[in-house]
């Protein structure tokens, strides 16, 4: 799928970003809880995972992790003293993200989740 932008330069779709926010969920402050997710949704999506790094900011606070994925990413950053999670899929090439964003999904299950998606 390509696009005419204003300077009259086709754009080419390159893959799809999709925005999730969690509310109401728990586990926020589990480093390797979320990790299992993130690494559950890569997997299910096809995606080759490169490399990881989670960064817990101590007790009761939140996480911030990254899956660096051949096919591009997938972040969260988590507010356990609000349970509120914010997480970040962009994939290109053969990944199949609805995959990944199902897993993300019945992994906080009874929560809040407002999903956004974007072609890229």
């Amino acid at each position: 799928m390509t696009e005419r932008t204003g300077m009259n330069r086709e754009m080419t779709r390159v893959g799809t970003h999709v925005l999730i926010d969690v509310r109401g969920a728990g586990r926020l402050d589990e480093p390797a809880h979320l990790e299992a997710i993130l690494r559950k949704a890569a997997l299910a999506a096809g995606a080759t995972i490169l490399q990881s790094h989670f960064h817990h900011f101590g007790d009761d606070m939140g996480v911030t992790g990254v899956l660096m994925l051949a096919e591009s990413h997938i972040s969260i950053h988590t507010w356990p003293e609000i349970d509120f999670a914010a997480l970040d899929i962009f994939m290109c090439g053969a990944a199949t993200i609805e995959a990944a964003v199902e897993v993300v999904e019945d992994a906080f299950a009874g929560a809040e989740i407002d999903v956004r998606r974007m072609a890229r």
